[in-house]
C-alpha cells in the first residue's frame, strides 16, 4: 500500500450498489460517473444498466493489501446477476455473452485522468460465440482485439499480456486496476494542480456494454449543450461512425463534427438535441455528454458539467443569468480565480508571422515556447525554466504531468473532444489538435506561438501584448454584478483591474 492511498472511513453505505435510480447516494459516495448514471436512470433516459463500488471501497481495497475482500467480491457477483437479468445475457458464457465496461469515477470530475476497460468478458471461445450469435465475425474480432489492447495496457500494464481465460478473473483484476489508478502520478498531478487534496478515492462503475462499432448504423460521440470554447448557445460535439468511446477521447482518430450524425442517422440527431436540453436544464449549466448509438438505438453513458475555456465560462454564466436560470451572485461564483487570471493576461497574435501548422483550436488563448516532442524532455526543460510547447501525435493520461508544465499543447491527431482538448480547455492552456501528420517533425526544437483560438501555430514569438481591442459584452455584464468598489481580496479583482486598463 502506498502512503498516498486513502484511509478507510467508517460507513454504512453498501459496498456494491445497483444503479437503478432508487439509491439516494451523493456524488461523494458514488463518484461522478456512477452518480450520473444513477441520476439519468431516475430521469428515464436510455442508460445501459450498471452497478458501482462506491468511493469508500477504494480505501478498503488499499487497506486490504490492494486486494478486493471476498465479501465484496461476492456482492459484485450478485449485482452481476442483476445485469444479466436486465440484459438477457450471461457473463462468461454463451449463447449470448454479456460484456461490460469498467470505469473509474472520483467525486470530482477529472476528465482524461483515469482509464476505462471496454468489452470485458471476452475470450477467444466467447469471441466465436459472439460471432455465431450475430453472424458478424469481423465485428466480433474487432471487439476482441479492442479488449485485448485495453486489458493489456490498462490492467496488466504490459502490451504483450493476454487477458485471463476466466472472465471473472478479468473483472476482478480490472476493478483492482481502477482502484490502483487512484494513486498514480497523473492523478496526483491533477489533484495537486486543482487543489483537490488527497480525496476519499475513486468509485468503480461496471456497466453493460453497448457497441458503437457494431455496424453502419452505430457510432459514438461526445456532445456539449453549448460551445465549450466560445460559450455560444448551440449544440457542439464530435462523432465517429463504427467506433467506441475511447476512439474519440483518445484523440488517436480525428472525428467528424456532431451535425454529421443528422446525415448518417437522421432519426438520432433530434434525440441528441432533446437529451442535451433535458440534461442542461437538470444541471443548470453547460453539460458534457458521452453517448453511443448501437444499430440505430441511442444510449447515454455519462453526463457531467462541461469543462470550458475562461471566455466561455463568462459567456455561459451571463447567458444563464439572462435566461433566468441562475442569479448574478452564482454567475460570479462560477468564475474561478484561475479563469479570471487567464482572461486578465490574455493577448492576441500578430498573424503576419509564418504559419507552421494549422488544426482545430481546442484550448483558446495564445502562448510562446520551445516545441518539444518528448514528454520527459518537456518536463525537464519546464523545470529548468524554459517555456515548453508539448507536441505529440495525441495525448494520453500519462502525458498529463508534462501537459501541466507546458505553456501550450499541439497534437497531430484528434478533435475538439479529444483528451488533449478536454484537459487543456479545463486548465486554460492554448491547444491546437488535428494539425496533421508531420507536425512533430516540422515543429520540433523551434520557438513557436500557439494560437488556440484560431487553431494556428506560428514561427517565432508572434504574441501581441497590446491589450487594446474590442470589449466583451458578456465580460462587461459579469463585472457589473460585482460590488462597487471591488474589494482587493475578491477573486475577480485582477480581472476587473485588467479590464479597466483596456477600456
Amino acid at each position: 500500500m502506498t502512503s498516498s492511498a486513502p484511509t478507510s472511513p467508517v460507513t454504512s453505505v453498501s459496498d456494491v450498489i445497483f444503479l437503478d435510480g432508487t439509491f439516494p447516494g451523493s456524488r461523494d459516495v458514488l463518484g461522478g460517473k456512477a452518480y450520473s448514471v444513477n441520476k439519468m436512470q431516475t430521469m428515464g433516459l436510455p442508460v445501459p444498466p450498471a452497478f458501482a463500488l462506491p468511493t469508500h471501497v477504494c480505501a478498503i481495497y488499499h487497506d486490504n493489501g490492494r486486494a478486493l475482500p471476498e465479501s465484496i467480491w461476492q456482492d459484485v457477483l450478485e449485482q452481476l446477476c442483476r445485469l444479466e437479468a436486465d440484459t438477457g445475457r450471461t457473463f462468461g458464457a454463451g449463447p449470448s455473452p454479456l460484456l461490460v465496461s469498467v470505469r473509474s469515477g472520483a467525486a470530482q470530475s477529472m476528465p482524461g485522468m483515469m482509464d476505462t476497460v471496454l468489452n470485458l468478458g471476452l475470450t477467444p471461445e466467447l469471441c466465436r460465440v459472439l460471432a455465431d450469435e450475430t453472424g458478424d465475425q469481423q465485428w466480433a474480432d474487432d471487439t476482441w482485439q479492442r479488449f485485448r489492447h485495453s486489458y493489456a495496457s490498462i490492467v496488466a500494464g504490459d502490451p504483450t499480456a493476454e487477458p485471463p481465460a476466466d472472465p471473472f478473473e478479468q473483472l476482478r483484476a480490472a476493478i483492482g486496476a481502477v482502484f490502483d489508478s487512484w494513486t498514480n502520478d497523473r492523478v496526483k498531478a491533477y489533484r495537486a494542480r486543482h487543489n483537490l487534496g488527497s480525496g476519499a478515492g475513486t468509485a468503480v462503475t461496471v456497466q453493460a456494454m453497448v457497441f458503437g462499432n457494431r455496424d453502419e448504423h452505430s457510432g459514438t460521440g461526445v456532445m456539449f449543450s453549448r460551445d465549450p470554447a466560445t460559450g455560444e448557445n448551440t449544440l457542439y460535439g464530435e462523432w465517429l461512425s463504427r467506433a467506441q468511446g475511447e476512439d474519440v477521447v483518445s484523440g488517436e482518430k480525428t472525428p467528424s463534427p456532431l451535425p454529421t450524425v443528422s446525415e448518417i442517422l437522421p432519426e438520432i440527431y433530434p434525440q441528441l438535441e432533446q437529451v442535451a436540453t433535458i440534461l442542461e436544464q437538470e444541471h443548470r449549466d453547460l453539460v458534457d455528454i458521452e453517448f453511443t448509438v448501437e444499430s440505430g438505438r441511442l444510449y447515454v453513458l455519462q453526463c457531467r458539467a462541461g469543462k470550458r475555456s475562461p471566455r466561455a465560462a463568462v459567456r455561459i454564466a451571463v447567458d444563464l443569468v439572462r435566461e433566468g436560470i441562475i442569479e448574478p451572485s452564482e454567475a460570479l461564483a462560477r468564475i474561478s480565480p484561475e479563469q479570471a487570471a487567464a482572461l486578465a493576461d490574455s493577448h492576441g497574435v500578430h498573424d503576419h508571422h509564418p504559419v507552421l501548422a494549422t488544426g482545430i483550436g481546442a484550448g483558446p488563448g495564445a502562448a510562446v515556447g520551445q516545441a518539444v516532442t518528448d514528454v520527459d524532455e518537456a518536463r525537464a526543460l519546464a523545470e529548468a525554466g524554459t517555456p515548453v510547447v508539448l507536441v505529440r501525435p495525441s495525448t494520453a493520461p500519462d502525458d498529463v504531468p508534462a501537459m501541466f508544465e507546458s505553456v501550450a499543447v499541439v497534437t497531430e491527431l484528434g478533435g475538439s473532444t479529444s483528451h488533449a482538448a478536454l484537459v487543456c480547455r479545463e486548465i486554460g492552456l492554448p491547444c491546437v489538435v488535428g494539425a496533421g501528420a508531420g507536425t512533430m517533425t516540422a515543429l520540433a526544437g523551434r520557438v513557436v506561438t500557439v494560437d488556440g483560438t484560431a487553431g494556428t501555430v506560428y514561427d517565432g514569438d508572434a504574441l501581441n501584448t497590446d491589450h487594446s481591442g474590442a470589449r466583451d459584452e458578456h465580460l462587461d455584464e459579469l463585472l457589473s454584478y460585482l460590488p462597487t468598489p471591488v474589494p482587493a481580496e475578491h477573486p475577480l479583482a485582477p480581472l476587473t483591474n485588467a479590464h479597466q486598463e483596456r477600456a
